[in-house]
């Protein structure tokens, strides 16, 4: 199993050395593939200040960035110097040895990185960490103040207050979810399971190990969630329940913490959506005192098929993207694990999540392979065509089939 150093619990750092303005010793071509959303293309756009002569920059944000990553850094040279990735997203990456070590880098342009940045895979750096993320409870003060309901800590709580809220009158649809079929469902369902405190697979081994009665109570609780949602929930992602929220539709969600700056901001939304919105911790579950959702770091690797100029360039480059003065610019738009970060309102959620004790997304070299095994086959079992024993089944034979393809069974 892979280990990282990185502590997600400590997220309030203090200041450090500003970095100097991008001054890329040496030339190069820095090539970016990241995610797309807000925070990342912030560091994106902050990153190409550094083009100059003998230097060029470019930047690829796209959702489709996980399927690019290994065949784009497979050729030589890489298409793309540069992958940000998350938990999740670096495993490809490791697996077929396609990011470089960054510790001689780190050593001589990394001097202003905090410990807690440097992801650390069998003894070397292998990515650069900058911001947390976790999902967490947003949710109406307005509206549960009206129902008399006090803040839900517990997912039997939100489901009583929903019960409470619906039958007021108050609101026909106060709960929401990312459950759309694919990777946001196989999300919930990681989420949730994590907040049972169970493991994915059996010590030491690849074996799955979620077809028991805390993979059952994972899904019985997804289900239940749905009687409060828009009928229409199979369709709705993380996007989709912002919208919803802003819109004065839905009273308590659980959403991603690196999607608060744009809730607070405030555009678009209702009137006193905004005004009512409390940020707090991930609902527990079953009793249980781990907050069901995963912890989250993002992160830059430095591609291994590329020049050592080109890997320099980049490093200085992404370093400059991270820098303190960029965040100290934008301290709303995410949890940045970087020198001088002073959490706001928007990183309360996060932090709060994080200090209950939330369990970071597992980094298991087959966790992708369940995670695409959940996007397929939960969709029939959250549509009500389809029974919870039925659907885990259907999860093991689908992870057992590439598990065993991938030669970890």
């Amino acid at each position: 199993m892979l280990k990282t150093t990185v502590s997600l619990g400590v997220l309030c750092l203090t200041a450090g050395t500003a970095f100097a303005a991008c001054g890329i010793e040496g030339t190069g071509s820095v090539r970016i593939l990241s995610n797309d959303f807000e925070a990342l293309r912030l560091v994106n756009t902050t990153a190409s200040e550094c083009a100059a002569d003998g230097v060029t920059v470019a930047a690829n944000a796209t959702a489709e960035h996980k399927n690019l990553q290994v065949p784009a850094l497979s050729i030589n040279p890489a298409e793309y110097t540069v992958a940000v990735v998350a938990n999740n997203s670096i495993v490809p990456l490791l697996n077929d040895d396609l990011i470089r070590p960054l510790d001689d880098l780190v050593a001589k342009y990394g001097a202003a990185l905090q410990p807690n940045q440097l992801i650390k895979i069998d003894g070397k750096t292998m990515a650069i960490a900058f911001m947390g993320n976790a999902q967490h409870l947003f949710y109406r003060k307005d509206i549960l103040d009206k129902a008399g309901i006090a803040e839900p800590k517990s997912y039997e709580e939100i489901l009583a207050a929903a019960e409470k809220i619906k039958a007021d009158g108050l609101m026909d649809y106060p709960l929401a979810a990312s459950d759309k079929p694919g990777w946001d469902l196989a999300a919930e369902f990681v989420n949730t399971y994590l907040g049972t405190s169970g493991e994915f697979f059996a010590p030491g081994s690849a074996e799955l190990a979620i077809d028991n009665e805390d993979g059952l109570k994972t899904l019985e609780n997804m289900k239940a969630l749905t009687a409060y949602m828009d009928p229409d929930y199979l369709t709705f992602d993380a996007n989709g329940i912002q919208a919803e929220y802003k819109a004065g539709n839905v009273a308590m969600m659980v959403q991603w913490g690196s999607l608060a700056g744009d809730m607070l901001a405030g555009e678009g939304a209702a009137e006193g959506v905004v005004a009512n919105t409390v940020l707090t911790s991930a609902p527990t579950i079953a009793g249980g005192t781990t907050p069901a959702v995963a912890l989250w770091w993002d992160g830059f690797t430095i591609a291994k098929n590329i020049s050592d100029e080109d890997a320099a360039a980049s490093f200085q480059a992404m370093v400059h993207g991270i820098s303190p003065e960029m965040v100290a610019a934008n301290p709303t738009v995410a949890t940045w694990l970087v020198a001088g970060f002073e959490p706001g309102p928007t990183a309360v959620g996060v932090i709060a999540t994080a200090n209950a004790g939330a369990r970071a997304y597992p980094m298991q070299p087959y966790m992708g392979l369940l995670h695409t095994a959940l996007s397929a086959e939960l969709a029939e079992f959250m549509a009500g065509t389809e029974d919870a024993a039925t659907a885990l089944a259907d999860v093991k034979a689908a992870y057992d089939t590439a598990a065993k393809e991938g030669g970890y069974l």
